[in-house]
């Protein structure tokens, strides 16, 4: 019997488990000695691994993306490239280069906008498309290290002519005081009943949160909502469609009309409401959330924190009984990355919610997303939706290790997800927010209702 070098006799043993396996819905490759040249073993690798690159090529690969960002933010960004014709952009990223990765672009950003936005800050007004919002603020109290929080404070009016909408606003700039952080009373673009949730709002006040984040040192987990009468119905439907930019929200004797509370499941939420209140059902309105709240919590203990206050003897003027929220909500600060997650489409729709995201043409009208993060395991229970890219860091979840996304039962991707430059630079130009960045995304198809 002719011998053959155990080598040679190792790959053969190798071919041959391969063929057997080719069936199982795995692939193989061949791993070559360095010295030699030669196929020493075969290795069995997951359909869904992303990389099978040694550690150290992973590292030299990722040390060129990170040189090579390094280059592109030298350049005036006039002159800078496409991020689609950088090669490196989309090479894996160790933990440390991403966090790298992460201080530099945060930084990039931040003197970007810095630059743009210096004159409507210096103005106080914001402008986008053929709409203007003024705002007015007062900074109280000394910067922590961690930075200043920010209240926004809605006015009330709507319906009715400028001049009464600028007074309300007037009225507003000085009602409430802090003791700490930036209060900020913006006046509405529009004189509709709806002024404070129509479309544009949204847009706008991202825009204000990153202005102050910017020019103010506003630390972006303390960022609060509220506001009075009508200011009060925007609170009612800002607060859970935007719930993932506040860390509080408080509503002022105003009306929620059509809008559900289900995004407010890791948004703490308070209502003050005058007892006597009765004009369009204002305090019957708010009891029946008071309600709501309550079952929803009972249903979901970790989540639905709420305080309901009907002021005795009040009507729609509170004798400012309605400050004690201030001092509640400066108490939270913004649960960045839940483990829970229920998102609630409202006629005004979003892309993007907490680690969840959508492409515009998948949003469907008052649709219901519900996702839960257990370990290294995202489970949608409910997903409106025909794709949902999920976004993840290193503080969700241990990216070292195998990802499993799956739908009732049914597994949706299992493997390994890669941190990259690309998926941090479409983080931070979708929303500039430091303190939620995200490293690394997949996208997965939903099954079709039968």
């Amino acid at each position: 019997m002719p011998k053959f070098p155990i080598s040679v006799l190792v790959m053969i043993t190798g071919v041959i488990y391969a063929i057997a396996t080719l069936g199982s819905g795995k692939n193989w490759c061949v791993v070559t000695s360095k010295e030699f040249r030669k196929p020493i073993a075969l290795f069995l690798v997951s359909t869904h691994t992303v990389s099978m690159h040694s550690q150290a090529e992973t590292k030299g690969e990722s040390n060129t993306a990170i040189e090579e960002l390094k280059k592109f933010l030298a350049t005036k960004q006039e002159d800078r490239p496409s991020i689609g014709r950088l090669d490196h952009f989309e090479d894996a990223l160790s933990r440390e280069e991403a966090e790298q990765a992460v201080s530099l672009l945060i930084a990039d950003r931040g003197s970007q906008l810095k630059t743009e936005r210096a004159e409507e800050m210096e103005k106080r007004e914001i402008t986008i498309g053929n709409l203007k919002m003024p705002f007015d603020y007062k900074i109280f109290g000394e910067k922590p290290a961690s930075g200043r929080s920010l209240v926004i404070s809605m006015h009330g009016g709507g319906g009715a002519p400028p001049r009464v909408n600028t007074s309300q606003w007037e009225n507003q700039k000085k009602l409430y005081q802090l003791e700490e952080g930036v209060y900020l009373a913006p006046r509405a673009p529009t004189d509709t009943w709806d002024l404070w949730h129509q479309s544009h709002i949204d847009g706008f006040f991202e825009r204000l949160i990153e202005n102050l984040v910017v020019f103010e040192g506003v630390n972006s987990n303390r960022v609060y909502l509220m506001g009075y009468s009508a200011g009060g119905d925007g609170v009612y439907q800002l607060a859970p469609r935007m719930a993932d930019r506040f860390a509080a929200a408080s509503m002022m004797a105003g009306h929620p009309n059509e809008t559900s509370p289900l995004g407010l499941r890791n948004l703490p939420f308070a209502i003050h409401m005058g007892e006597k209140d009765s004009a369009y059902n204002r305090n019957q309105t708010a009891k029946e959330w008071k309600d709501k709240l309550a079952a929803l919590r009972d249903g979901d203990p970790k989540g639905y924190e709420h305080v309901v206050k009907i002021h005795e003897g009040k009507g729609h003027w509170m004798d400012k009984q309605d400050a004690e929220a201030i001092p509640w909500m400066a108490r939270m600060e913004r649960n960045s990355f839940p483990g829970h997650v229920v998102w609630k489409q409202d006629d005004v729709k979003q892309n993007r919610f907490y680690w969840l995201a959508v492409e515009s043409s998948d949003v469907r009208d008052r649709g219901l997303v519900i996702a839960k993060r257990d370990g290294q395991t995202i489970e949608l229970k409910t997903a409106d939706a025909d794709r949902i890219r999920i976004l993840m860091n290193d503080s969700m979840m241990n990216l070292e290790e195998p990802i499993t996304v799956k739908i009732e039962g049914k597994v949706l991707f299992a493997g390994r997800v890669q941190r990259t430059i690309k998926a941090i630079v479409n983080s931070i130009q979708e929303r500039f927010d430091p303190n939620c960045v995200y490293t690394a995304q997949i996208s997965v198809s939903l099954p079709k209702p039968e």
